[in-house]
């Protein structure tokens, strides 16, 4: 194929198409490429910044958000893919000016150095409870996907454990 053929087919096949993400509840209409993460989306398109982009290859768990209340790597997950369905990210989590639960333990527990898993380290735990690992060891084996390089990990579950044991759960 020549190449006068073939780049009106590359920008055609990646221009903006319009997608509507229903994100902390509310509905926003974007315009981006297909192959947009979900991290991006929401970074760069939304303005929410909580969700970080650390290896952005899914190995560190910085981005994780809530899709249907189940946890995503936002790095890896198109945003298309999230079309009707509900992205709950770190700013989401609180309401009406109340940390959630799961936000206040971190801090009373001190589940955080310098900060830059805290989100994604959040929405796991969050959710991890919802699917219901609450026994000790399942907390570790649950959480192993999101890597604190500060090694705040007892205090991460010590955060966790708090909730649960708040809610009834182990």
């Amino acid at each position: 194929m020549d190449s006068e053929v073939a780049a009106p087919l590359i920008e055609r096949r990646y221009s903006a198409q319009r997608v509507t993400l229903n994100v902390n509840s509310h509905a926003h209409e974007l315009r981006i490429e297909p192959r947009v993460s979900l991290l991006d989306a929401l970074r760069e398109h939304l303005g929410l910044t909580g969700s970080k982009k650390g290896c952005d290859q899914g190995a560190c768990g910085a981005c994780t958000v809530l899709v249907d209340g189940r946890r995503v790597l936002a790095c890896l997950t198109l945003a298309f893919a999230c079309e009707g369905h509900e992205v709950t990210t770190i700013e989401g989590l609180s309401a009406d000016g109340q940390l959630h639960p799961m936000q206040a333990a971190f801090i009373a527990h001190d589940a955080f150095q310098c900060g830059y898993c805290t989100p994604g380290q959040i929405m796991s735990a969050v959710a991890l409870l919802e699917e219901g690992h609450a026994d000790d060891g399942e907390i570790a084996e649950w959480m192993s996907g999101n890597i604190c390089r500060c090694a705040a990990y007892p205090n991460i579950r010590a955060a966790i454990r708090q909730v649960r044991d708040a809610a009834g759960g182990e």
